[in-house]
């Protein structure tokens, strides 16, 4: 039995990292962090242009039509270069339309999320932390909906919301609707915009299907938060080596000291037996979706918990420049903090995976 990436997939991943490597350096993620503006609508462009705008929407639309193993495969890419931009929130939409919603609305949608043309964000959280489909408050009369969601990817620069509804139910929003409000919030993660919307009786196009595929989309975000944290984390484990190796201290590079070492080397242990970990939530959302709701939740909570442990380490074994805002270190800190936090931290995932297996939770 094989456990590995296809070459396919691999060759995915280094084209993806290539691009963003080329694209997005720390330089210019430094500018992004600096802007106001939030989309970098000229990588965005180039990264539809690529495809991944389309990648797993179905081919009849315009898309690549390949499976959630595969776009974890790009967010694990992105995680390693911090790369910015909507495609968590963008391909989350497109996959609710392509599995929940009519004929008409996958026509008109799919086409132009698959191009990059339209850019696609998902609405789903609620004040309190309700972050899950059975928590959702959000209620749908006759086509108009009043409301109020937060932590919203890119509010400002979307033209299409997916919007969760009370009892799970899933519903289309187009920016510039009447009643619409979007907010600007200033995230620690300035890669990936936030925003808060209201809604007061603003037209919503309700998903035929949205009520079967809430969880499933859930489940398919936790595990590319996963894989994005992974990338991450393993870009981070790099970092701390290379600085090791080439910051001299007393005489010699401070890889050479023991603490150091051990600390580097607890981290790498952590992060790298991982993978298969989110390669399988992955592979279970497509193959084996008995499983993948539990292995989704234990892939979200394990990662995210690692990255920022790893990331921790990383700017302390730099030491004072790791602090800075002018060095790269604050790009993958901020973002291991915005993977464990979105969609509900690793201590509700870990509940739900125990609830899930009927483990007695005192």
């Amino acid at each position: 039995m094989d456990f590995d990436l296809s070459d396919t997939q691999k060759a995915l991943y280094s084209s993806v990292r290539r691009f963003f490597e080329t694209e997005a350096p720390p330089s210019r993620l430094l500018k992004i962090y600096d802007r106001d503006e939030g989309l970098d609508r000229d990588l965005w462009r180039k990264s539809a242009d690529l495809g991944l705008a389309g990648l797993i929407v179905p081919e009849e639309h315009g898309g690549a039509g390949l499976e959630l193993l595969d776009l974890a495969v790009v967010t694990d890419a992105m995680g390693y270069c911090a790369a910015p931009g909507p495609l968590l929130g963008h391909a989350l939409v497109g996959m609710a339309l392509s599995l929940g919603g009519s004929e008409e609305q996958k026509a008109r949608w799919l086409p132009r999320l698959a191009s990059g043309e339209v850019v696609a964000s998902l609405a789903i959280s609620e004040h309190g932390e309700r972050w899950q489909p059975d928590q959702w408050t959000a209620v749908a009369t006759a086509g108009r909906l009043t409301a109020s969601k937060k932590n919203v990817l890119f509010a400002a620069d979307a033209d299409l919301f997916l919007v969760g509804l009370a009892g799970g139910g899933l519903a289309l929003v187009e920016q510039g609707a009447p009643g619409l409000t979007v907010r600007e919030v200033d995230g620690i993660d300035r890669t990936r915009r936030l925003g808060a919307l209201g809604f007061v009786d603003t037209p919503c196009e309700l998903l035929p299907e949205g009520l079967a595929v809430a969880e499933r989309i859930r489940d398919a975000a936790l595990v590319l938060l996963a894989a994005d944290a992974y990338g991450g984390a393993h870009r981070s484990v790099e970092l701390m080596t290379n600085y090791a190796n080439e910051r001299v201290q007393f005489g010699r590079t401070i890889g050479h000291f023991q603490g150091v070492k051990h600390q580097i080397a607890d981290a790498a242990a952590e992060v790298e037996p991982a993978r298969q970990l989110v390669w399988y939530a992955a592979y279970t959302f497509d193959h084996r979706p008995d499983e993948a709701p539990r292995l989704a939740a234990l892939a979200k909570a394990h990662l995210t918990d690692r990255y920022v442990n790893t990331t921790r380490t990383m700017v302390l074994l730099h030491g004072g420049i790791g602090y800075t805002w002018e060095f790269h270190c604050q790009f993958w800190l901020k973002r291991a903090m915005f993977d464990r936090t979105f969609l509900g931290s690793p201590s509700v995932h870990r509940e739900r995976a125990a609830a899930m297996a009927d483990w007695q939770i005192n």
